[in-house]
């Protein structure tokens, strides 16, 4: 870069830096003295880059250019996504790794190039721009991750070096790619946000004008009943009967006032925490759902208020609620993200108010209902494979939403968490087809799984959480 602002002010003086940088290039790579073969890894390897645009297929590439030019053996191991270790992401021999295997003992971060066992494992680091610095620095280091080949044996000096400079554009062309990637997902996640405020804020945001038309109503009986008082003072009208009704009526106008007073307060407090975990600054620092997790009695904190917020609505529409026996008398503390876990649950039930339908019961008589409930699951969740061995299988805990009336078609049961889908039994039903896929998406950042199942009168909606290792 010019040394001052002054410089870059001058006509060409750019230019003349990058002529500067040419020259200097030439020299080094004078220096390098790489054979054709080695310079030609270089280009297949740029090239390549640019032909093909997924991550996975960078990677293939990475370990692949060397391999099939030199017959050396290539592995890339870059950091996990929490940065906490470094990750297997693939090698010239098998190709992209399961996710989460762990690196072996041997391969260790180290800002420089070390030999071990039979191996030479160079560092592959961030491009070092002003911004990207700024970045790397939010990650808490430069590197990127590691990249190991081998035999050592069949490397000489010259080999070696070749290789810290193949990491170094390993490291300068992952990075752009990663800033495109995570470009691209704040890109769609906003994209998604911009649904989940629609769906989750601003259409049940439409239920304060029930509330508001009713208060008006209120006040206009408030209103008439001034006027009554007044026709009263006035003709001096006054009996015990008159004004017990006027006072019968003031009760009433009280209590009802009281009532939607708390209902407002329920509605205001359900919203504030809709609003709280959609907008949080981490979602949009990066570029996806944070969870903001604490341990909660999930019936007690999450179900039950959602259950009275909706009761109206299912009571309106006919519509009784079941609690199993599964949950009377046993609750079990998980810890997960109360706000996003609760519109989860929200999504359900108002799916529950507009979907459910009479059906004919195993006794031959009439029932609408929606139930909910949860039941353990043993070894549900497989822990993930490791370089240093496997944990145990983890239990599950599934946590169903059944209604009854007509199954959805097969067809529906694989897609109908995905966004936008709508069943065919939704009709005129108001809906984006986004609320399904908004409780996928929730569940699976916990690092649980979502389904549908066809059961007797009805249809199940259930996700299913990692239970904790000790649980109750």
């Amino acid at each position: 870069m010019p040394n001052s602002p002054k410089e870059a002010d001058k006509p060409g003086s750019d230019l003349k830096h990058i002529l500067k940088r040419v020259k200097e290039k030439r020299k080094d790579f004078i220096q390098y003295d790489f054979t054709k073969k080695k310079n030609d890894i270089l280009k297949i390897f740029f090239e390549l880059a640019q032909e093909f645009d997924s991550l996975e297929d960078f990677y293939r590439i990475v370990v692949s250019v060397p391999f099939e030019a030199l017959h050396i053996e290539t592995v890339l191991y870059l950091f996990s996504e929490d940065g906490e270790y470094l990750e297997l992401i693939c090698d010239s021999k098998n190709g992209i790794a399961e996710k989460g295997v762990s690196a072996p003992d041997h391969i260790q971060i180290s800002e420089e190039p070390y030999e071990i066992q039979d191996s030479y494992v160079s560092p592959i680091i961030r491009k070092s721009s002003i911004e990207q610095s700024i970045t790397a620095l939010k990650s808490g280091n430069p590197f990127v991750g590691m990249l190991e080949v081998r035999p050592l044996s069949r490397l000489n000096e010259s080999d070696r070096f070749f290789f810290t400079k193949y990491s170094n554009r390993i490291g300068f062309n992952l990075h752009n790619r990663m800033i495109a990637h995570q470009n691209i997902c704040h890109i769609k996640f906003i994209n998604n946000l911009v649904h989940d405020i629609e769906h989750n804020v601003i259409i049940p945001n439409m239920y304060f004008s029930h509330f508001f038309n009713t208060f008006k109503k209120k006040i206009g009986d408030l209103k008439e009943m001034r006027k009554t008082l007044s026709t009263f003072r006035e003709e001096k009208l006054v009996s015990t009967r008159a004004f017990y009704v006027l006072n019968e009526k003031i009760f009433d106008l009280e209590a009802d006032f009281s009532a939607y007073h708390q209902d407002i307060r329920k509605y205001h407090a359900n919203m504030s925490l809709f609003l709280e975990s959609l907008f949080r600054r981490d979602h949009f620092e990066k570029g996806q759902l944070v969870l903001r997790t604490k341990k909660c009695m999930v019936e007690r904190e999450i179900i039950v208020p959602q259950l009275e917020h909706y009761s109206k609505r299912l009571r309106s529409r006919g519509i009784t609620v079941e609690r199993p026996e599964d949950m009377l008398h046993e609750e079990i503390a998980l810890t997960v993200d109360v706000g996003l876990l609760t519109q989860v649950y929200a999504n359900l039930f108002s799916n529950a108010v507009k979907y459910t339908k009479e059906v004919i019961g195993h006794q031959g008589l009439p029932r609408k209902t929606m139930a909910y409930g949860r039941e353990i699951i043993p070894g549900y969740f497989s822990p993930p494979s490791t370089a240093k061995g496997s944990l145990k299988a983890r239990d599950g805990i599934k946590f169903n939403v059944f209604t009854t009336g007509p199954h959805l078609v097969s067809k529906e049961e694989k897609v109908i968490f995905f966004d936008g889908y709508r069943g065919e039994n939704s009709g005129n039903m108001p809906g984006s087809g986004h609320g399904l896929s908004f409780v996928r998406q929730v569940v699976e950042i916990h690092g649980g799984e979502v389904g549908y199942e066809a059961v007797f009168e009805g249809n199940n909606f259930f996700f299913i959480l990692p239970l904790p290792i000790q649980h109750l």
